[in-house]
């Protein structure tokens, strides 16, 4: 064999083996005329950033931190409670900035005091008819919406009755759901695929201890992820430790450049499933 063919085989096999985007495989290449051999077609590019989508959950009640959170410069998602003080005013501060706004559904968890989950809660003892009527009004006091996730709810996402008319209506309503994966046996994203939406889950809590070494080791362990991983999906928290949230991301962002981009919830919905609202179902979250 040719010295010329040998190295064109070792190309090719690089090539194959180095485009991957999401799980999914992309050969492209360039020819370089007069060389005879195939090189890849923008090969600067040809590892891209890593896409991490990160979340901030329990804005609507003048939380701590929520000014912070939506000031950082880089793309971040807010999940506004409905029924709260500042649910309408979160929302469109949100939506005036950019910020990809999704309705934090209060959902039962299997421990804990149904009073701890604020107005228009699902709860396991609903009947259908119910359920429904809690989530529609939900979407419809978080103004810009386009998405939802799950506050705790531990209880809710393992049950399929349930969250199957959540998803029902979310899908009507051209929203998608985030499982903040509260509980290892959620159901969620295995019923959204059934059903045609994206299945978004979590992959990693960031603040459950208020401390920056914590947080700073919770965004690492993301970090270490995207290693193995092409996206990653991250959920923190404005109130009681907000302000210590938005500083650990503020400090993460320097060690991001060239390695990984902060993109918006809708972004990761688009590119990896390459999901879009049916825009013929109605729709009044707007």
């Amino acid at each position: 064999m040719s010295i010329r063919r040998q190295r064109r085989r070792q190309l090719k096999k690089k090539v194959l083996s180095s485009f991957k985007w999401g799980g999914l495989r992309i050969i492209a290449f360039s020819l370089v005329l007069g060389a005879g051999i195939m090189v890849p077609a923008n090969a600067s590019q040809a590892d891209p950033m890593k896409k991490a989508a990160i979340i901030i959950d329990d804005l609507g009640n003048g939380m701590k931190g929520t000014e912070e959170i939506m000031s950082l410069p880089i793309k971040v998602t807010v999940a506004i409670m409905p029924f709260l003080p500042t649910t309408k005013k979160d929302a469109e501060f949100a939506h005036q900035k950019g910020i990809d706004v999704l309705i934090h559904m209060p959902m039962e968890p299997q421990r804990g005091r149904k009073d701890w989950l604020g107005p228009g809660a699902i709860t396991s003892d609903l009947s259908d008819e119910e359920i429904r009527k809690r989530v529609e009004a939900a979407i419809d006091d978080v103004p810009h919406a386009i998405g939802m996730n799950n506050h705790m709810g531990s209880k809710i996402t393992t049950d399929r009755r349930i969250m199957s008319i959540v998803l029902d209506v979310c899908k009507e309503r051209g929203l998608f759901f985030v499982d903040s994966k509260t509980h290892h046996q959620s159901v969620v994203a295995e019923l959204a695929i059934q059903k045609g939406l994206p299945p978004v889950v979590n992959d990693i809590f960031l603040d459950d201890r208020h401390t920056i070494s914590h947080v700073t080791n919770q965004i690492k362990l993301a970090e270490k992820k995207l290693e193995n991983q092409d996206t990653c999906v991250m959920i923190g928290h404005v109130g009681g430790g907000g302000l210590t949230t938005a500083s650990a991301i503020q400090s993460s962002i320097p060690r991001w450049s060239g390695k990984i981009e902060t993109i918006s919830i809708s972004e990761m919905v688009r590119q990896v499933w390459k999901w879009s609202p049916d825009t013929t179902l109605p729709t009044s979250n707007k």
